[in-house]
Parts: structure tokens; sequence; C-alpha cells
């Protein structure tokens, strides 16, 4: 399949996503970062850009890892691990607005195929850090509590009164990039060479 083939099936696959999770989801959903790393695909392919590909892949791949070991265990356990795919067995949502959702396992397939053929851009961690805090701070500011986007109001989900939630978020401000898109830097770096 020819890459412009792929950004065209990627683009069309985002505008025919856009207007369904609006009106089931709403606008704020899209401030999840794996939805951040959908949309960062579609001008990775359009541009050839090694760089896009290489923030995706170390700023939000281990995050569509975790999503697909949680969705294929609940699917083929039959018990929830993480319980960060519910929504996937939610029968309040129908079957083909879940099915939307899989992306989360197709897109990192993107990623890893074309960070082979392109290579890593060693620029991507800096890039990946400032992109994490805008959603971040987006998140924080402009999304309800109670959908808790990217786990910004973590402790008043979980009921932890004694962790402030400033402190929490400035606290997952230093720990995305010490966490994740540092050590997938260095592994990139490794595996790259």
């Amino acid at each position: 399949m020819t890459i412009y083939i792929l950004a065209t099936l990627v683009t069309l696959f985002i505008l025919y996503l856009i207007p369904i999770y609006v009106k089931n989801y709403g606008v704020e959903n899209f401030l999840w970062i794996s939805d951040v790393g959908l949309f960062i695909t579609m001008p990775a392919l359009w541009l050839q850009s090694p760089l896009l590909m290489s923030m995706a892949m170390i700023g939000i791949f281990p995050l569509e890892l975790i999503w697909t070991v949680d969705y294929f265990y609940r699917l083929f356990i039959g018990k929830k691990l993480l319980g960060i795919t519910d929504y996937m067995f939610d029968p309040s949502h129908s079957r083909f607005l879940r099915a939307l959702s899989l992306f989360h396992i197709v897109i990192p397939v993107i990623w890893i195929v074309y960070l082979i053929q392109w290579g890593y851009d060693v620029n991507a961690p800096f890039y990946q850090t400032v992109l994490m805090w805008v959603v971040l701070f987006l998140t924080y500011f402009f999304t309800r509590e109670s959908a808790n986007i990217n786990w910004v109001f973590l402790p008043a989900a979980l009921h932890l009164k004694k962790i402030s939630p400033i402190v929490w978020f400035l606290w997952l401000l230093v720990a995305f990039p010490l966490i994740i898109i540092w050590p997938m830097h260095y592994l990139m770096l490794n595996l790259f060479k």
C-alpha cells in the first residue's frame, strides 16, 4: 500500500470519526493522548515526517500498548485488568461506536512500520514533551473533572483527598516525560542505531 493511499485512508477515517465522537463523547474526548496520536498520524503520513512518527512512538505508543493489553485481556479472559477499556464492553454504546476505537490497535502498527522505514528522529522527545504539556494543560483547564481525561483528575476520581489536585497535575507534567517519553527515546536510540 503506498503511503498516499494509507494517508488518505487515515484522513477519511478521522473525518468520519470526528462528528460521531463529538456527538457521543463531546469535543473534549479529542484531548485523550491516544486521540492526539491518531491526529498526529495524519500529517506524519502526508508529510512523510520521521519527527511526527517518532513523537507518537515515544509519547503515545506505551499508552496504546497498555490499552491493547487491557482490551485483549478482557476480550479473551473475560475479566477486568486495568479498566481503561471498560467502555469497549459497555452495551449502552453501539458495537459500531466501540469498533471505531480499534484504531488504538491499528495506528501504533503504522508508527512502527514507518519508523522502521524512515528512522527515528532524535529531536522527538523535546517536541513530544511540549506537546504533552500543552495537551495536559488544555485537559486540566478545559475539561470536566468527571471525564478525568488523561488522568489529570485521578485523585478526585479515586477519592484521594490527601493528594492536592494541583500537586497531582504538576506530578503528571514531570512524570509523563520522565517515565514515558525519555525512556522510550533511549529505547528508540538503541533500536535505530
